[in-house]
């Protein structure tokens, strides 16, 4: 994955402005009509030398789409810093949220032993460059070998509305995957109660309520191939390892997921992207969307 840079504040010394942004256009033509008093040069300069932010991430491209409602940040003093990770991108960050495309192989959060190389403490890490008593907050995760949009918070209050609110304020989760074999019906739905088997960690569908938490998976056949078929799937209820059971359950685990019936990959990854993320802003009210396009490999496959 080749990660964009976003900016980290600089010293309080830094003069920053964060101005909303009226109606959609492109960065600079939008930078020319909130800086009125700022001559062409001068704003070209600015551009070239990473002072324009869109969201918190900053950009060099003049033409960048930018929409009514998005934040331009500009920096009058120097350069934005910016974060950088060859894993990770910072796609969009708020003084409440952050939202980062997580490459495959890398932990949302420590599972077991403690590890610097997660999202939440890489995150973290750059968070604390702009404050010491700064910290993050994990929303949801995704697997270490699933990449992706996956969101954090910048703020308790902000966590605590999400989670507390969760199915109501999430809007969309779209995920592609590339499959085993020939999907049988174009698209459907599967619903089954997930569990956890104690001895292996292994999650498993059974049709007892009383030992399992429903879990509903929506999938969509985008294209068959002759060995591999890519679906989108659509997650209604947020459960441990969801969609790769119930594509095993389907009789088409995800390529690469030998833990839950797949074979080794051509790719040697499991094949499985979150795409879209949708859901309510949790202080501003604002429904927001955020896209992620699926690894390139995934279409050879198939």
């Amino acid at each position: 994955m080749n990660s964009k840079k976003s900016p980290r504040r600089g010293p309080a010394t830094d003069n920053v402005a964060k101005l909303t942004i009226k109606e959609d256009g492109t960065l600079l033509a939008t930078a020319a009509a909130l800086l009125p008093d700022h001559k062409p040069t001068k704003l070209k300069s600015m551009l070239k030398h990473n002072q324009l932010a869109v969201n918190g991430v900053p950009s060099r491209q003049f033409d960048l789409a930018v929409h009514a409602g998005d934040q331009l940040w500009v920096n009058f003093d120097r350069s934005f810093q910016v974060f950088s990770h060859p894993r990770i991108k910072l796609v969009y960050e708020d003084n409440d949220i952050i939202v980062v495309d997580k490459g495959y192989g890398v932990l949302s959060t420590a599972a077991g032993k403690p590890s610097d190389d997660t999202v939440y403490n890489i995150i973290k890490k750059y968070a604390r460059g702009f404050s010491d008593k700064a910290n993050v907050y994990v929303v949801h995760r995704l697997d270490r070998d699933t990449s992706g949009l996956m969101l954090l918070t910048r703020t308790k209050q902000a966590r605590d509305k999400l989670i507390s609110n969760w199915n109501n304020m999430v809007i969309e989760r779209k995920y592609v995957a590339v499959v085993e074999g020939d999907v049988a019906q174009p698209e459907g739905t599967i619903k089954s109660f997930l569990a956890e088997n104690p001895d292996t960690f292994e999650m498993y569908s059974t049709d007892d309520k009383k030992v399992g938490r429903l879990a509903v998976t929506k999938y969509r056949l985008l294209k068959q191939g002759k060995r591999f078929a890519m679906v989108e799937l659509e997650i209604k209820t947020g459960r441990k390892n969801q969609l790769r059971v119930h594509m095993q359950d389907m009789g088409n685990p995800v390529s690469g997921d030998r833990k839950y019936g797949g074979h080794p990959s051509p790719i040697n990854r499991i094949a499985l992207h979150a795409t879209v993320l949708s859901f309510v802003h949790p202080i501003t009210g604002k429904a927001v969307t955020f896209n992620s396009p699926f690894p390139d490999n995934f279409k050879k496959m198939v």
